[in-house]
């Protein structure tokens, strides 16, 4: 399933990129004297090694890791080109990102590819990037700003909005719900939250939303703010979560309540844990990104930016699927 996404996505890239002067890394033309098969040619005629940097919210979310195979892989195929993988500990402080991104630019990094913990904290270091001719490819989660060279990442607005169509059909279309989101800040995750909240208010009078609570995509703390939230609401028939760990996180609460009939839970992401949730029918349906995608397609992009190309549109959907019980052997 990875090849067919990755070899569709790569069909869209290929149409849509606008030639400079120099030629794409990948030739069918035989390398001679002057032309280097591959990465940037040096001033003697040697293939330069291209290193790009990938800097994600975390080392640890499954969902990252997934980002940093597929970049690798493309590396791996594309030969000559280095992936640095760096990221904080944890998704609790953007200034750690932030300093991550200066040093790849201190440190010459060909490309940059960066999913932003948060979109304005990051503006500034992002923009730095930018005026130091360094490519800046956003792969998830962007910045509020328009110095960046093409972005990949789900429709999350869109991807939202379907699981609020989705709860609300589990829910009867009434009764109270909860909302546990990852970072207030992260451009991704409070997009995700906007949009479902939005589409709950215009569509869905009677369904009421008690109450949002942020927990930094942590297992254990989406777990307790879950808990709170059926302590407090004990009428409450539904939870959204916006990723992975809260997902997770709330999906054990209700599995540790044994409400798991009378609440239903609509996440975001797919792993082993949440699919094990999925099979116990402590949630009910989780919304599926293709970080694979985004890893490979980010670097093949990288790579096409620093040899002088354009992509065009700049910005890639790189899709979204809803897992249930019914169809968890197809996801992957």
């Amino acid at each position: 399933m990875k090849k067919l996404l990755v070899m569709g996505l790569a069909i869209i890239m290929v149409l849509s990129m606008v030639g400079c002067s120099q030629k794409p890394v990948e030739t069918t033309t035989p390398p001679d004297e002057t032309t280097a098969p591959e990465g940037t040619a040096t001033d003697e005629g040697a293939t330069k090694e291209l290193v790009i940097t990938l800097i994600t919210m975390d080392s640890m979310d499954e969902h990252w890791l997934k980002v940093k195979n597929g970049a690798e892989d493309a590396a791996s195929e594309l030969g000559n080109v280095k992936v640095i993988f760096d990221a904080p500990q944890t998704k609790v402080d953007a200034t750690v990102q932030a300093q991550l991104v200066e040093n790849a630019i201190v440190n010459k990094s060909d490309a940059i590819m960066l999913a932003a913990l948060d979109k304005e904290a990051l503006k500034p270091v992002v923009e730095k990037a930018k005026q130091a001719g360094i490519p800046v490819i956003f792969v998830d989660s962007g910045v509020n700003t328009d110095q960046y060279d093409a972005f990949f990442s789900t429709n999350n607005a869109a991807a939202a909005e379907t699981a609020a169509v989705e709860l609300a059909s589990l829910i009867g279309e009434k009764g109270k719900i909860a909302i546990i989101n990852a970072q207030a800040g992260a451009g991704t995750t409070m997009t995700r939250e906007n949009a479902f909240a939005d589409k709950i208010k215009a569509d869905y009078p009677n369904i009421e939303i008690v109450g949002v609570q942020y927990s930094d995509g942590d297992k254990q703390k989406a777990l307790n703010y879950a808990t709170d939230f059926m302590t407090q609401y004990p009428d409450l028939v539904g939870f959204y979560a916006c990723n992975e760990g809260s997902t997770v996180g709330v999906g054990n609460a209700v599995d540790q309540s044994g409400k798991g009939d009378g609440i239903s839970v609509v996440g975001f992401d797919f792993s082993a844990d949440v699919k094990a949730l999925i099979e116990k029918g402590a949630i009910k349906a989780s919304m599926v990104q293709n970080p694979y995608v985004m890893g490979y397609e980010g670097v093949k992009a990288s790579v096409e930016i620093v040899n002088g190309n354009t992509l065009n549109p700049k910005d890639i959907d790189t899709g979204v699927t809803v897992a249930r019980e019914d169809n968890l052997s197809e996801i992957k």
